[in-house]
C-alpha cells in the first residue's frame, strides 16, 4: 500500500520501541507520515538488540536470532534504514548439523532455483533420508487447526528427528507436540518453498542493534522522529470508544482527533491496558548462552551456524572469539542456575568446535528471556488479534498479533509494517 501522505496529515502516536514498534514508524516516516515513538525503558529494540557486556568484556546480544533470505518484511525494513549490508551469510543455502550423540557430521545444501533436485543427492540431504521422505512437508499446507508438527510430520524417523523437528522448535520455539503445524507451513512456502535463493542463512554482522535499531533510528532521527524513552505507558483515556489521551508515568499526551495510536506493546502489556483484549497469554522461555573464548576457534569460526542435536541446546554461532548458544521451548532448563547451564552445554561447544575436550569453561553469559514468545500452539494462536484494535483510532502490533507467521523477528517486522498501513486507512477514513 502507498504510505505517502500530506504532510498535515494527523499524527501517529507509536507506543513501543521494539522491531515491530521501528517497522512500523519506519513506513509511516518515510511515507510522510507525522509520528510520535514512545518507549518504555531506556533503550530501543526489545527482545532483539545488542549490548556490552562487562563480564565478557564484548558486545553481545541478548538473543542469538538467525534470519533467511526470503524473510521480505526484514529486508524491506533493512533496506529502509540502509543496512542490507549489515548481515553476512554464505553465498548458497547450507546448513550445517552436528549428532552429539553419534558424532556424525552433515551439511544440507539446497540448489538456488525452485526445483528441489538437492533431494535427489544424498550427499546433500539429511543422512538416513530419502527423496520422497520431504513429500511430507506438503501435509503441513492442509494441516487442521489443532494439529501439532508431531501429528503431522512425526512422531519420528531420520528425517523427523533430524530436520523437521528442530527446525519446529526454532521457529515456533515451542516443543513439536504441541505447536501449531499450520504455522510451520508459512515459513516453508516463502523460504524453503521458493529454493535455495529465499533461504540462505543470515545473521547481523555486528550484532541486533548495529543492524537493525541503530540504523532505524538514525533514519528515523533525519526525518525529524526522535524516540522518548523511558515513558511507560499506564492508562488509555477513551472517550466515545476512541483514545482521547495517552497517560504514562510522567505525563500525558492528547491524542487529537485524526490521529491514530499504533500500540507494539507485549501481550501482558496490552492486556492490562485494554481489559478483555483476547490475546496469547501462555509463553514459552529462551535461554541463551554466550562463551568468550581464548581466541578466535579453529579456522576462525563458523561460516554458519551449526545445528546441533542430541544435546540442550539447537545452534552455535561464532562471532570473533565469543561463542553463543540457544535454547528454544526451555522450559526444562531454564530454572536451573546459571553454573549448572555452563557445566551442561560447554561440552557440547567444545566439541562442536572441535577444541580441546578437557579444556575448562571459559568466561560466560547466561541470558533467560522467560517470556520469549507466547506458545506457539493451536489454542494460543487463536487467541492472536488481527491489527485492528478494540478502539476507533487503535492499531495492534507485535510478533503476537496475527501476522501469518510465527513470532519471530520476522513475524513482528511484518506486525509493524500492517500496523502502518491501517494507521493510514484509519487516518484517511472521514
Amino acid at each position: 500500500m502507498d504510505l505517502t501522505a500530506d504532510h498535515r496529515a494527523p499524527r501517529v502516536h507509536v507506543v513501543g520501541a521494539g522491531l515491530a514498534g521501528l517497522a512500523c514508524a519506519l513506513d509511516l516516516a518515510l511515507g510522510g507520515v507525522p509520528v510520535r515513538l514512545y518507549e518504555a525503558s531506556g533503550r530501543a529494540g526489545g527482545r532483539a538488540r545488542s549490548y556490552h557486556d562487562t563480564r565478557l568484556d564484548r558486545t553481545i546480544d541478548n538473543g542469538n536470532h538467525l534470519l533467511l533470505s526470503g524473510n521480505r518484511s526484514s529486508l524491506r525494513m533493512l533496506r529502509q534504514a540502509g543496512a542490507r549490508d549489515s548481515l553476512v551469510g554464505p553465498d548458497t543455502a547450507r546448513f550445517p548439523f552436528l549428532d552429539l550423540r553419534t558424532e556424525e557430521r552433515w551439511t544440507v545444501r539446497i540448489g538456488p532455483g525452485r526445483w528441489p533436485g538437492w533431494v535427489l543427492d544424498p550427499a546433500r540431504r539429511v543422512p538416513g533420508t530419502r527423496a520422497r521422505d520431504y513429500l511430507v512437508g506438503l501435509r503441513l499446507a492442509r494441516a487442521g487447526a489443532g494439529a501439532s508438527v508431531a501429528d503431522v510430520l512425526g512422531p519420528s524417523g531420520p528425517l523427523y528427528d533430524r530436520f523437521w523437528q528442530p527446525l519446529a522448535v526454532s521457529a515456533l520455539n515451542t516443543e513439536a507436540e504441541r505447536a501449531q503445524a499450520r504455522l510451520l507451513w508459512p515459513v516453508l512456502r516463502e523460504t524453503f518453498g521458493r529454493g535455495g535463493g529465499a533461504c540462505r542463512p543470515l545473521w547481523a554482522r555486528r550484532g541486533l542493534s548495529e543492524t537493525f535499531v541503530g540504523p532505524a533510528l538514525a533514519t528515523l532521527d533525519r526525518h525529524g522522529v526522535r524516540m522518548q524513552v523511558n515513558r511507560r505507558l499506564k492508562d488509555l483515556e477513551v472517550r466515545a470508544e476512541h483514545i482521547q489521551r495517552l497517560v504514562f508515568q510522567d505525563g500525558a499526551e492528547a491524542v487529537e482527533p485524526g490521529e491514530v495510536v499504533v500500540l507494539a506493546v507485549p501481550p501482558w502489556s496490552a492486556s492490562v491496558l485494554l481489559p478483555g483484549l483476547r490475546a496469547p497469554n501462555q509463553f514459552r522461555p529462551i535461554v541463551n548462552l554466550h562463551f568468550r573464548l581464548p581466541g578466535p576457534p579453529p579456522g576462525g569460526g563458523l561460516t554458519a551456524p551449526l545445528g546441533l542435536l542430541g544435546g540442550t541446546a539447537e545452534w552455535l554461532f561464532t562471532r570473533g572469539d565469543i561463542a553463543s548458544v540457544t535454547i528454544s521451548a526451555a522450559d526444562h532448563v531454564v530454572d536451573l542456575p546459571p553454573e549448572a547451564l555452563v557445566d551442561q552445554v560447554w561440552p557440547e561447544v567444545a566439541r562442536a568446535l572441535r577444541l580441546a575436550p578437557d579444556m575448562p569453561a571459559p568466561p560466560a553469559q547466561v541470558i533467560k528471556e522467560k517470556r520469549a514468545t507466547f506458545a506457539q500452539t493451536p489454542d494460543q494462536v487463536e487467541r492472536r488479534p488481527g491489527p485492528r484494535g478494540p478502539l476507533g483510532n487503535l492499531v495492534l502490533a507485535g510478533d503476537w498479533t496475527d501476522t501469518g507467521l510465527p513470532a519471530t523477528i520476522e513475524g513482528a517486522v511484518r506486525s509493524g509494517h500492517r500496523a502502518a498501513e491501517t494507521a493510514v486507512v484509519l487516518q484517511r477514513k472521514p
